[in-house]
């Protein structure tokens, strides 16, 4: 008997990688309204690792409807009070 888990079948375990998040980034970039199930399933990537790379790996989060970077200049910032 032993106590270590054998090779399964599915999805490697990671996916947080260089190349997942390029990818990730550049499908953003091409369309800033694509949902997290719509990337999911074009790369074959659970969802809930999806926002984990978008939020951590990418530092973008959700913003009137658009992903932006988390830190915004002081000008941007403006710009965004301007639009509300």
């Amino acid at each position: 008997m032993s106590i270590e888990d054998g090779e399964r079948s599915g999805r490697s375990k990671e996916v947080v990688t260089d190349e997942n998040n390029k990818k990730i980034h550049k499908m953003i970039l091409n369309d800033r309204k694509l949902k997290l199930n719509e990337i999911a399933d074009t790369l074959d990537i659970p969802t809930e690792r999806i926002h984990h790379i978008i939020r951590e790996y990418l530092g973008m989060r959700k913003l009137c409807a658009k992903g932006m970077p988390r830190e915004l200049t002081f000008d941007q910032k403006q710009r965004v009070d301007d639009w509300e």
